[in-house]
């Protein structure tokens, strides 16, 4: 419970966290960022690392300024292609491990992996086609097993790798971006907990809402 509790407080106050990281690491918190970005898009167990907020703070931090230097603190010109080709790496690696362990992933059922979210997802593929892996990136947790199914099912490589280097185009770019032009705006500063917030929300409540819906639907009694 205290883990999650310095989870949440970290998230909240990412942008004096990542303020302390650029003082304290300079240029290496480029790898950082890389290292965090790479990690949520492509560990399948660790899909829990803020990945929208820390794009958004990141963003924040590239239109301030050093007063000792007059350099930006984060420079938005190595930092979105460097966070770009991130988030690219991340789903190759989570479709390759989808891709090596196959569907005997699925035989058993475990607490994340269930055989009906296979087949789920690959109804969703089936519909959606490779949009699926562009609008994927704009849901938290659904980002990192999306590339994973994929490579669990039949997508083809190529095919996979076209739809997600779209996506980290448009998931680093939209958010680094939004960062960079609102970051400077008063109320945002004044309010950055409140803007957090608004983004966990529209990230999560979404899913939340189709979880929801379809365990209601699940257990809606069915006419004889």
């Amino acid at each position: 419970m205290e883990l999650i509790k310095h989870f949440l407080d970290l998230l909240l106050h990412l942008d004096k966290t990542l303020v302390n990281v650029v003082h304290d690491y300079g240029n290496l918190t480029y790898l950082i960022l890389f290292l965090i970005i790479f990690t949520e898009t492509g560990v399948v167990v660790l899909p829990f690392l803020p990945g929208d907020s820390l794009l958004f703070v990141a963003g924040t931090l590239a239109a301030q300024y050093n007063p000792a230097t007059g350099q930006p603190l984060l420079n938005i010109f190595y930092l979105i292609p460097l966070l770009v080709v991130a988030a690219f790496i991340g789903d190759n690696l989570n479709y390759a491990i989808g891709d090596y362990l196959g569907p005997r992933v699925f035989r058993e059922d475990f607490r994340f992996l269930k055989r009906k979210y296979l087949e789920q997802t690959q109804a969703f593929y089936a519909k959606h086609g490779g949009k699926t892996i562009i609008m994927a990136r704009f849901v938290p947790i659904v980002r990192t097993f999306a590339p994973f199914v994929a490579g669990v099912g039949t997508m083809t490589y190529r095919y996979f790798a076209s739809f997600s280097i779209a996506g980290a185009l448009l998931w680093v770019v939209s958010l680094t971006l939004a960062g960079y032009f609102l970051g400077s705006f008063p109320w945002v500063k004044q309010n950055f907990t409140l803007v957090i917030y608004a983004i966990i929300l529209f990230s999560v409540v979404p899913p939340l809402w189709q979880f929801i819906t379809s365990k209601l639907r699940g257990s809606a009694p069915t006419a004889s």
